[in-house]
């Protein structure tokens, strides 16, 4: 199938590009690159990438009609996109406290023009099948762990905010146009392809185990622990990570559930909804004597404040997504995460 990859030049969005080559389908990614990365794309997954926002509405009409320049000479010219998987989004807490404008402008606001894009009656047809990309900050501060997906929602800024909004629009669509999707709502995305090609380069780099590895390598000084005084066993955070090869292979089962519903002609009227996580919290001293180990390094850290907002645990329970979809995380393995995390950043480093 022509599948259309939001955001498919960005970490997660990338390993998702893969897992569809991989399974048969064909990619197409659209990616505004403030965040993704060109050379991935182009050189490394070798997928038509068209560079562009995903709230430009003629820019959408063209590439879902398969009428955009750049996919002439691929073989797709002319064939309409047939299913969307939506990654494309900002995902720095922070920063959204900050500048809450650009991530509802962004992540809601050109969502919205995405969705209306999918179901647009002038296309003839069915509305196009969406597997969207949203997030365990939906839940907020957790009332219980593990956490289910009937766990209350009750995001506490506006990155969650705005992705929880994504999801009550995909509720209305479904309803209302039979818009068919599936909502996976990821705990922390960790770890790179094995082959070591493929990883995780933000800038800035907020998330633990790049940052962790970034200190370990000499790119940064010191590693800045955010709170030593959390009713945890020692005290630091805790956190469910979950590869990100296990989310990309999470996505093209969604769709391939989607597609089949489809073929049998049932009719959904709400999203199918799935966490993806492993089910087991990690502390942050953990997470840094398991890198220890796995790198031979050691490394100098800080520590500092609570950040404002930060739950002490956040541990996932993907029984569903088990049992509808047959997922099974192929590595759960906190070591076997960081082994491909650090094979990745010595690739794309060079440290």
């Amino acid at each position: 199938m022509r599948i259309l990859v939001t955001g498919g030049a960005g970490y997660i969005g990338s390993h998702a590009v893969r897992a569809l080559s991989r399974a048969g389908h064909q990619p197409v990614v659209l990616d505004n690159l403030v965040y993704g990365h060109d050379d991935i794309a182009r050189q490394v997954l070798g997928v038509p990438l068209i560079e562009g926002q995903v709230g430009d509405r003629p820019l959408l009409d063209t590439v879902l009609q398969g009428n955009h320049p750049a996919l002439q000479g691929t073989g797709l010219e002319g064939r309409p996109i047939e299913a969307v998987l939506h990654f494309a989004a900002y995902a720095y807490v922070g920063e959204s406290v900050k500048d809450p404008a650009r991530y509802y402008r962004n992540n809601l606001g050109d969502t919205l023009t995405l969705l209306e894009a999918l179901v647009a009656p002038e296309r003839g047809g069915n509305p196009i099948p969406i597997v969207f990309s949203s997030t365990c900050a939906t839940y907020g501060v957790p009332q219980q762990v593990p956490i289910t997906e009937d766990h209350p929602q009750a995001p506490i800024n506006p990155y969650g905010r705005s992705k929880w909004m994504v999801e009550q629009l995909l509720h209305d669509f479904s309803y209302a146009y039979g818009l068919p999707c599936v909502i996976f709502r990821y705990f922390n995305a960790a770890g790179a392809d094995p082959e070591g090609d493929l990883g995780e380069d933000h800038d800035p780099e907020t998330h633990l185990i790049p940052r962790v590895l970034d200190v370990m390598s000499g790119r940064e000084p010191y590693l800045q622990i955010f709170g030593d005084d959390y009713p945890t066993p020692d005290g630091t955070c805790i956190r469910d990570y979950i590869h990100v090869c296990d989310l990309a292979d999470a996505h093209v089962l969604g769709l391939e559930r989607l597609l089949r519903l489809r073929e049998r002609q049932e009719e959904t009227r709400s999203p199918l909804i799935y966490n993806l996580g492993n089910g087991t919290g990690y502390s942050v001293q953990q997470v840094i004597e398991a890198a220890k180990a796995v790198t031979g390094r050691g490394l100098l850290a800080h520590v500092a404040r609570r950040r404002e907002g930060d739950p002490a645990q956040l541990v996932a329970s993907a029984e569903r997504a088990r049992q509808d979809l047959a997922w099974r995380p192929r590595y759960p393995d906190l070591a076997t995460i960081l082994e491909h995390a650090w094979a990745w950043h010595q690739h794309r480093h060079g440290v």
